[in-house]
């Protein structure tokens, strides 16, 4: 793995750990703006409560060495997670500002999944 690739991956996969766990703190905490946005969305205020734990477990998965399958998945939940979030708030007709995050993440959630070394990995090409 090249130099310009490694920085790259840890850009986009520090960037990715801290606005997951941040965004999964928060989703925790159930502050208000987190449990308004879910009742206008229509969803439970229990997703709250399932969305920040599977968050910050993923970005233990994602920052830990080894467990290739576990990352997979990590980075699967991630961008399911994240183009629901996309697809909640269009169905709504949220504006841009409510895309940003979730579009944001989505982005370095493809940038480190793609960028990842061989030894994080699953299988070889």
């Amino acid at each position: 793995m090249s130099k310009r690739n490694r920085i790259i991956y840890w850009i986009a996969t520090l960037w990715l750990a801290l606005g997951m766990a941040s965004t999964g703190i928060v989703q925790l905490m159930q502050l208000k703006e987190e449990t308004e946005m879910m009742n206008r969305l229509g969803y439970p205020l229990y997703f709250l409560t399932l969305l920040g734990v599977w968050k910050l477990l993923g970005v233990i998965a994602i920052l830990i060495p080894k467990f290739g399958v576990l990352k997979e998945w990590a980075y699967a939940g991630f961008f399911f997670a994240m183009s629901g979030a996309v697809v909640s708030h269009l169905a709504v007709g949220d504006g841009a500002k409510d895309l940003f995050g979730p579009v944001l993440l989505i982005v370095l959630t493809i940038v480190s999944w793609y960028y990842r070394p061989e030894h994080r990995k699953c299988f070889s090409n």
